[in-house]
C-alpha cells in the first residue's frame, strides 16, 4: 500500500513538474515581452528628458530576446533585474526632474525677489541723493575744478589735470545734452550759478552712480556667500551715510570711481560660478565686464588702478587653485591663463588709449593752463603757438632773440633781472655777487635772450645769415641787461653740491667772465644739424667746466623775489638739463635803446595751431601727468593724515552760504566709521583666534564656514589694504574724501563682523537668550546710525540756515572746525 502511495505521488509530482515548466515557459515570454515594452518607455523619456540630445544615444538598446531553447540563461536574468533596477531608477530620476524644475521654479521666485531688494536700495538710494539737488545753486568744493572742466569740453579748450578724463567726459556728455554752453566760469568755491548752468543735470551724473554702488554693494556681499540681511546691512548702511551722501551727489567723481570699481570686482568673483562650465557665454561676459568695469575705474581716477590690482589679485588667486586641480588639464590651464591675459591687456589698453584719444579730439583750442605743456604741444592746439611760430624765422642764427624754456616737468623761462646774489647766504657762504639767474613761471620781457658768437661785437641779424649748429660755442645775452650768462667755481645758493649761475657784472676783482656755452642738439638727426626755434632740444655745456644748464627745482628765497634756482650739473643724463627755444625773432636795431623797447613791446600771445601726431601728445600728457602734479596744496587748513581717518577727526568744509550759517561739512557717519575701525580689530583679532585653536586641533568652526570667513578677510580685508596703506606713501596734500574707497571695504567687513558675533555667540557658544540680546543691541546700534544721519542732515545737504549755537552743537569733535560767520 505503502508502495501504490509512493508511486501515485511520483506520477502526481512528475505531472505537476510538466504543468509548471509549462507555465514557466509562458511567464518568461511575457516578461519578456513586458521588458521590451519597458525599454521602448525608457528610452523614449530617456531622450524626451535629455534636451540636448547628449545624453541619450540616438537609437534604443537591443531589445532582450529568449534564446533558441526558449528559457533564460543566468546572465540575460541578470540583465532583467538590471533593466528592472535601471527602471526604478529611471522613475526615480523623473521624479528628481520634475524636484528640480520645482526647485529652478522656486529659485526664479528667489531671483525675481532678490532683483526686487535690489531695485528698491537703488531707488531709496537715488531718492536720498537727488533731493534738492539743485541746492545749493552754488559752487561746492571741488565743482570748482570738475565744472570747470566740463566747460572747457564744451568749448574744445585744452586744460591739463593730473586724472584721466573719463569721468569728466561722463558729466559733459550730459552737460551737453542739457545745453550747457560752458560759458558760465567757476572761479571760487560758493560762487552763485546763473541760469545757464543746468545744476541739477550735472549734479545727475554722480548722483546715478553713487545710487547704483547700493544695489552693487548688495549682490557683492551676497556674491562672497554672506546672508541676505548681511548684505542689506552694508547695502543700508553705505546708503545713509552722510559722507557718501555729499561725495555723490554733486560734480565730483567718487560716484562713477566706486561704482565702475565695485562692479568689476563683482564681476570677478562671478566667475567662481562657472568654475565647470569656462569659456561659456556667462563666463565670457562676467571677464570682459570686469575688465571694462576696473578700467573704467582707472580712467575716471588713478586711484581706480589699486581696485584693478585687487581684481587681478582675485584672478591670479583662483588661477592659482586651480592649478592644484588635477581635473583641469594642462591645456585647459594654458587657455585661462591666455584667456584672462588677452583679455586683462587688451580691453584696458583700447578702453585707456580710446578715452584720451576722445579727450584730445576735443581739446583742440589753446586753453588758461596749456603753458605746462612744451612748446610743440602748445603750438599744435588752435590759437596757441602758431601765430608767432608761423611769422617767425625757424632757423636760430647769430643776433636772435630768444626765450629758453625748460623743456620737461614745471613749465619756466630762463631768467634774469638786474638784481644781485647777495654777498654772503643765510648759511655763511660767500657768493659771486653777481646778476642772477633764475627760472620764472611766467611769461616776462625779462625771458628774453640774444644769442651771440663770441668773435662777433654786434647783437643784430646781419647778412648773410650765421646759423647756429650743433656743436657750436655761443654766448647767451641777457635782453634787457646786455650783461653774459656766466657760471663759475661758486657753490649755488639752494645747491651747493651745484655751480651758481648768473650774469656776469666786472667788479674789477680777479674773477674773469666764463660766459662760453656749447650748443649740443638732441634730435639734430631730425633738425639736419640745425639749431630751431620749438623743434630743437637742446643742452647748453658750460665750456669752462663742462657742466650743463639745469633747472634745479629749488625756490630762492625772498632776494631771489621766490623765483627757481638755475644751476650747472656734471651729470648731462636727466630732464632738468634739457632746454628748447619757444618765441625767437630776428632784430636789426643796433641801439641798444631801439632793441630794448623792441623786446619790451614784443609779442607773445599765442593764435595758431600746428600738427603734432596722438601718439606724440599722448606720450607727453602721460609724462606730465606722471611728473606735475597740480593737485598738491601744501597747508590746506582742512588738510588730514591717513590715521586721521579711521577715528573721523577731520572734516572738510565743502561750501557755506554768504547770508546764513548754512553750509556743507563733509563729515560721516560717526556711529558706522568707528563702529568699521572697531570691526576691522575684531575681525583681525578672530582670525587669529581660529587659526591659534586650529593649531591646536580645536576647531570651533566647520571647515566651510572657517574658509567663508577666510574669505571675507582676502577679499574685504585685502580690499580695504589696498586702498588704504598707498596714502601712507603718497607725497601730496590728502583730504578725507581719499579714504571712500576704503571705507566701502571697511563697512563691507563691518557687516561681516556684526553677522559673524551673532553666529559666534548662537552656534559656538550655544547661547540663544544671548543671542537674542545680542540681537536687540544691532537694533539699537541700527537707530543710532539713523540718528546720527538726521542730526547731519543740515550740513549733509546745506538746506538750513544754522543758528551759531546749532553749528556748535553739530561740532561733537574738538578737531572739527564747522564755520560761523553770522
Amino acid at each position: 500500500m505503502d508502495t501504490d502511495v509512493r508511486n501515485r505521488k511520483k506520477k502526481a509530482s512528475a505531472k505537476s513538474n510538466g504543468n509548471s515548466i509549462k507555465s514557466d515557459v509562458v511567464d518568461d515570454d511575457l516578461l519578456k515581452k513586458k521588458v521590451a515594452e519597458k525599454l521602448k518607455t525608457v528610452n523614449s523619456e530617456r531622450r524626451r528628458d535629455s534636451g540636448d540630445g547628449e545624453s541619450a544615444p540616438d537609437t534604443p538598446p537591443p531589445e532582450v530576446a529568449p534564446d533558441s531553447k526558449g528559457d533564460l540563461s543566468d546572465s540575460k536574468l541578470q540583465g532583467l533585474k538590471s533593466s528592472k533596477k535601471a527602471d526604478k531608477r529611471q522613475l526615480t530620476n523623473g521624479f528628481a526632474r520634475r524636484t528640480s524644475d520645482a526647485m529652478q521654479l522656486s529659485n526664479l521666485s528667489i531671483s525675481l525677489s532678490l532683483d526686487a531688494v535690489s531695485i528698491t536700495l537703488f531707488t531709496v538710494a537715488l531718492a536720498i541723493r537727488v533731493w534738492r539737488l539743485d541746492t545749493p545753486r552754488g559752487v561746492v568744493f571741488d565743482e570748482l575744478h570738475y565744472g570747470k572742466y566740463v566747460g572747457h569740453y564744451l568749448q574744445n579748450t585744452f586744460f591739463f589735470d593730473s586724472q584721466p578724463p573719463f569721468g569728466k567726459q561722463l558729466i559733459a556728455l550730459v552737460a551737453y545734452f542739457a545745453g550747457f554752453t560752458g560759458d558760465y566760469k567757476f572761479e571760487r568755491i560758493g560762487g552763485v550759478y546763473d541760469d545757464t548752468v543746468p545744476v541739477v543735470a550735472l549734479r545727475l551724473v554722480p548722483a546715478i552712480f553713487g545710487s547704483l554702488l547700493m544695489p552693487t554693494v548688495y549682490k557683492l556681499m551676497l556674491e562672497l556667500r554672506t546672508g541676505t540681511c548681511t548684505a542689506l546691512l552694508a547695502a543700508v548702511l553705505l546708503t545713509i551715510d552722510n559722507a557718501m551722501i555729499i561725495q555723490t551727489r554733486h560734480i565730483l567723481l567718487e560716484g562713477p570711481l566706486l561704482f565702475f570699481g565695485l562692479y568689476g570686482i563683482l564681476c570677478v568673483l562671478r566667475l567662481r560660478r562657472y568654475y565647470s562650465c569656462p569659456f561659456s557665454l556667462p563666463w565670457c561676459l562676467n571677464l570682459c565686464g570686469a575688465a571694462v568695469c576696473l578700467t573704467a575705474a582707472s580712467c575716471v581716477r588713478y586711484f581706480g588702478l589699486f581696485t584693478f590690482l585687487l581684481g587681478v589679485l582675485i584672478l591670479a588667486y583662483d588661477f592659482w587653485q586651480m592649478v592644484a586641480d588635477r581635473a583641469v588639464s594642462d591645456r585647459q590651464l594654458l587657455g585661462h591663463f591666455l584667456s584672462r591675459a588677452f583679455v586683462f591687456i587688451t580691453i584696458p589698453v583700447a578702453l585707456y588709449l580710446t578715452c584720451f584719444y576722445v579727450h584730445l579730439s576735443i581739446l583742440y583750442k589753446a586753453g588758461p593752463n596749456d603753458n605746462v605743456m612744451s612748446s610743440s604741444f602748445q603750438a599744435s592746439l588752435e590759437g596757441g603757438l602758431a601765430s608767432i611760430i608761423s611769422n617767425q624765422p625757424v632757423q636760430v642764427v647769430h643776433g636772435s632773440q630768444i626765450t629758453l624754456r625748460h623743456s620737461h616737468n614745471r613749465a619756466c623761462w630762463l631768467h634774469s633781472h638786474d638784481a644781485l646774489y647777495p654777498s654772503k647766504y643765510a648759511d655763511g657762504r660767500g657768493s659771486s655777487h653777481q646778476q642772477q639767474v633764475t627760472c620764472y613761471s611766467y611769461k616776462d620781457v625779462n625771458n628774453w635772450w640774444i644769442i651771440k658768437k663770441p668773435h662777433n661785437t654786434d647783437l643784430v641779424v646781419g647778412e648773410p645769415l650765421e646759423p647756429i649748429k650743433d656743436g657750436d660755442v655761443i654766448q647767451l645775452v641777457h635782453g634787457l641787461t646786455s650783461r653774459a650768462l656766466n657760471s663759475h667755481d661758486v657753490a649755488s645758493t639752494m645747491s651747493p653740491h651745484n655751480q651758481e649761475v648768473s650774469c656776469y657784472v666786472d667788479h674789477n676783482v680777479s674773477m674773469s667772465a666764463q660766459n662760453l656755452w656749447r650748443v649740443q642738439l638732441l634730435n639734430a638727426d631730425q633738425t639736419q644739424g640745425m639749431w630751431r626755434a620749438v623743434e630743437s632740444q637742446l643742452l647748453l655745456i658750460h665750456v669752462n667746466t663742462s657742466t650743463a644748464l639745469k633747472f634745479s627745482g629749488r625756490q630762492l628765497p625772498e632776494w631771489g623775489f621766490k623765483q627757481h634756482e638755475v644751476v650747472t650739473d656734471k651729470n648731462l643724463d636727466q630732464d632738468d638739463v634739457v632746454w628748447n627755444v619757444e618765441e625767437h625773432r630776428y632784430s636789426r636795431a643796433e641801439d641798444k635803446k631801439e632793441r630794448e623797447r623792441e623786446l619790451i613791446s614784443s609779442e607773445m600771445i599765442p593764435m595758431e595751431r600746428r600738427n603734432l601726431t596722438f601718439w606724440s601728445k599722448l606720450y607727453e600728457l602721460q609724462y606730465k601727468m606722471l611728473f606735475n602734479n597740480q593737485e598738491n596744496v601744501a597747508g590746506h587748513m582742512y588738510a588730514s593724515d591717513p590715521l586721521d581717518w579711521l577715528l573721523l577727526k577731520r572734516g572738510v568744509a565743502y561750501w557755506i552760504d554768504t547770508e546764513s550759517n548754512a553750509q556743507i561739512h563733509f563729515v560721516g557717519n560717526m556711529v558706522t566709521w568707528l563702529s568699521g575701525t572697531f570691526a576691522i580689530v575684531l575681525y583681525s583679532a578672530f582670525l587669529l583666534f581660529y587659526v591659534l585653536r586650529r593649531q591646536r586641533s580645536c576647531y570651533d568652526l566647520p571647515e566651510d564656514s572657517f574658509q567663508k570667513f577666510c574669505n571675507f578677510g582676502q577679499i574685504l580685508g585685502t580690499g580695504y589694504l589696498i586702498h588704504y596703506l598707498p596714502y601712507f606713501l603718497v607725497d601730496r596734500t590728502l583730504f578725507l574724501h581719499h579714504y571712500m574707497p576704503a571705507y566701502v571695504f571697511k563697512v563691507c567687513l563691518l557687516s561681516v563682523v556684526v553677522d559673524h558675533l551673532h553666529y559666534f555667540i548662537r552656534t559656538v557658544l550655544k547661547q540663544k537668550i544671548l543671542s537674542w540680546l545680542y540681537l536687540c543691541l544691532v537694533g539699537v546700534w541700527l537707530l543710532g546710525v539713523l540718528y546720527v544721519f538726521s542730526v547731519f542732515m543740515p550740513v549733509t545737504y546745506g538746506n538750513v540756515a544754522l543758528t551759531a549755537q546749532q553749528v556748535e552743537d553739530l561740532t561733537w569733535r574738538d578737531s572739527w572746525t564747522l564755520i560761523v560767520h553770522k
